[in-house]
């Protein structure tokens, strides 16, 4: 049980007790293995009830996940304002709390501002809707984004360290889709980063993560990893038509999703089942849609996977993946972004 977030008479205690904690990184802070991500209560993938969205992370809290996670750029703040009227529903004990900046509106020509100035201003307004005096943990969102990557180290890092000077936040962190642009910043800047997200990048299709956890690990960084799902491939539902995976990809793991379905077993549970296996990491972000869904994820990643599923994980890997050339999509979103903010201006 983690002590410094447990409150008596709010946690259930029995739950708890299933939950496995680990360090994140040198902050000292001891982060459940699962943690909450918020982009659902953003309506990023799918619109979902207020009243859903608020019960499922006072609940996920309750069960003992204490790393929550949110951005500005889930639905344009909507994320930040409804998990702030949750978090009226609990102490400020019991949780930990990230969230970010640089990322923010769907217009493409507003959708990024690494500027100090922007910085600050964003850290004040997420504070606001959070009804929080600052987070622990406050983050550079999608920095291979940046026009210029130097923009990040020289301006943005520098201003988050004025933040976390002036108490608004306790820890500094980057985030990104490239492993290799995380160790790019983190080498190279002068402000202490304390925290790596890295997404879609310690999954069924792509485990290219684990070769730069030595690194991470030697920088003395928490290591959180999301999307579990590689935002959506690797769920029963499949992705959003806007999902930046090539041919390739999209169509083996269709072919994945048509051979779960065939065999009765839920693609999003072998997912979940391989990222924690993955050793080293400090937090896995779960994206659930409400209390219920948050739940059955739980009681997955606390039950020993079953002979079937881990059969047909391999299956996934020789039927489906295998042959695959490439299991990422590299800069596909920037060029993606770049076009359109061209034809945008």
């Amino acid at each position: 049980m983690e002590e410094k977030t447990y409150v008596e008479g709010f946690h259930d205690k029995d739950a708890v007790k299933k939950v496995q904690y680990n360090d994140l990184g040198k902050t000292g802070l001891r982060v459940s293995q699962l943690g909450i991500g918020t982009s659902s209560l953003g309506n990023c993938y799918e619109v979902v009830g207020e009243a859903a969205d608020v019960e499922m992370v006072v609940e996920g809290v309750r069960l003992g996940l204490n790393y929550v996670d949110t951005a500005p750029w889930y639905g344009n703040r909507k994320s930040e304002q409804v998990l702030g009227k949750a978090l009226l529903h609990v102490l400020r004990k019991a949780y930990y709390i990230a969230t970010k900046v640089g990322r923010y509106e769907p217009n493409f020509e507003k959708m990024f501002d690494f500027s100090a100035a922007k910085t600050i201003e964003s850290v004040d307004q997420s504070l606001q809707l959070l009804g929080l005096e600052y987070v622990d943990v406050i983050q550079v969102h999608d920095v291979e984004f940046a026009d210029d990557i130097n923009q990040v180290i020289l301006e943005t890092l520098p201003a988050l360290e004025k933040v976390r000077q002036q108490g608004k936040a306790r820890f500094i962190g980057i985030t990104s889709y490239c492993p290799d642009v995380l160790q790019y910043v983190l080498d190279n800047s002068s402000v202490k980063i304390d925290t790596v997200l890295n997404y879609a990048r310690s999954s069924l299709l792509d485990k290219s993560l684990q070769e730069y956890i030595p690194r991470f690990q030697s920088a003395g960084v928490g290591i959180i990893n999301a999307s579990i799902t590689s935002m959506g491939l690797l769920s029963s539902r499949g992705p959003q038509s806007w999902h930046p995976a090539g041919y390739d990809i999209q169509r083996a793991c269709e072919a994945a999703r048509a051979l779960c379905k065939a065999e009765g077993v839920e693609i999003a549970d072998l997912a979940l089942q391989s990222a924690i296996a993955t050793p080293s990491i400090s937090c896995h972000l779960l994206g659930s849609t409400d209390a219920p869904m948050l739940r059955a994820s739980l009681a997955v990643a606390q039950r020993p996977a079953t002979s079937r599923e881990a059969s047909l994980g391999r299956r996934l890997n020789d039927e489906c993946f295998k042959n695959l050339k490439q299991r990422d999509w590299g800069m596909r979103d920037v060029e993606i972004y770049l076009r359109e903010r061209q034809r945008a201006s």
